[in-house]
């Protein structure tokens, strides 16, 4: 029995130590979702899978992704979306080192921001074909349909490209137009049809309580809900390894 508790133990340890090399979880992913080195090498993934930096994530049409990020952070994926992981680095002791680097190929986006805006907002980037986008605290949508759009509902964000930055505060609507061209504000019934849809789709989503507390986990430095998981199957591990074994273990009492 002692083997059996001290190799599920072992066991439990290495699968720690295993999540910190990944990123993200993808918490639901409705219709066509696809995960990958490039987009073209990317198979079928479904919700619980894990994802590494260098990951591209790929929706399909009608399709839907969300992934949840360690410290906290979501990423909404609208359909046809193409989302890349390019750097991922959290240290939950160690904010200055933190590394959150994305891009936004194709397709739309809300991001949805937790600890990060305590802890070192700098270490966020949205890289879109046209410009990049740093954030102030913040939850807001991005689209890449050449041009790109963008709208913030919570915080501001920073729009820089060559011609120089920009920064959008809550309730605003951006547009940008080439990657040599100022983003500017725009009205948001000046929105293309497509673009106001996967707004309006991505906007409607709740973000809610789950988010929250795996954000305060991963602020804390408490076991994430995947750690949790793989720790509920190794109990269950022990305990059936303990029930070959014909021995009762035994119950902590105060």
């Amino acid at each position: 029995m002692k083997h059996a508790i001290r190799s599920a133990v072992f066991l439990f340890s290495l699968l720690l130590s295993l999540t910190g090399f990944a990123a993200a979880v993808i918490e639901t992913a409705n219709g066509q979702v696809r995960a990958g080195a490039t987009a073209k090498a990317a198979t079928a993934a479904s919700a619980g899978q894990r994802v590494e930096a260098g990951t591209t994530v790929v929706t399909g049409p009608k399709s839907l992704a969300t992934l949840r990020f360690d410290d906290g952070q979501y990423m909404l994926l609208h359909e046809n979306t193409e989302f890349r992981v390019a750097q991922y680095s959290f240290s939950k002791n160690e904010p200055a080192k933190d590394r959150f680097v994305f891009e936004l190929l194709r397709g739309a986006l809300r991001s949805v921001t937790t600890v990060i805006t305590n802890r070192n907002p700098k270490a966020y980037l949205v890289r879109m074909p046209m410009a990049t986008i740093g954030i102030r605290g913040t939850d807001y949508m991005a689209a890449v349909v050449n041009p790109g759009f963008l709208s913030v509902t919570i915080g501001a964000i920073q729009v820089s490209n060559a011609a120089g930055a920009v920064t959008f505060a809550a309730g605003t609507t951006g547009f940008v137009a080439t990657a040599s061209a100022l983003a500017v504000t725009i009205p948001a019934v000046s929105l293309p049809a497509s673009v106001s849809a996967a707004f309006s789709q991505l906007g409607s989503i709740a973000v809610g309580a789950a988010g929250a507390a795996g954000a305060a986990g991963a602020a804390a430095g408490g076991v994430t809900p995947a750690a949790a998981a793989l720790g509920a199957a190794v109990a269950a591990g022990v305990a059936a390894a303990v029930a070959d074994e014909g021995t009762t273990p035994a119950t902590a009492t105060k």
